[in-house]
């Protein structure tokens, strides 16, 4: 039932992006900060942890999982440390991914010519 509950919850969130890019004609980009906003919202109100405990992997790997580990390790950290933990936080958990991402995308660009 695990596994059909993450493909469900995944399939539902990649939907929602397909409707944004069909009907609202948004451009990737903005795709991409709603999600990442909508995760941060929904772990703000408590949502997105009960939601990772329902879908696991249909929840933690799209992007709105990225906004659920900003500000879930903001928060965490804001309470051990006050406002510097805000920033503490952020990095803490996300370094992994964002540190990655910035690595990998130096390789491609060693890699491959960019078309100008």
């Amino acid at each position: 039932m695990e596994y059909i509950m993450a493909f469900v919850v995944g399939g539902l969130i990649c939907v929602i992006g397909q409707i944004l890019f069909d009907f609202a004609k948004l451009t990737p980009a903005h795709v991409m900060s709603t999600f990442v906003v909508a995760g941060a919202i929904l772990d703000g109100f408590g949502l997105y942890d009960k939601l990772i405990d329902i879908a696991g992997a249909g929840a933690t790997v799209p992007i709105s999982s990225f906004g659920h580990s900003l500000l879930h390790g903001a928060m965490q950290q804001a309470d051990d440390h006050g406002f510097i933990g805000i920033g503490i936080g952020i990095f803490e958990l996300t370094s992994a991914g964002i540190s990655s991402a910035i690595l990998f995308a130096f390789l491609v660009a060693l890699i491959f010519k960019p078309k100008g």
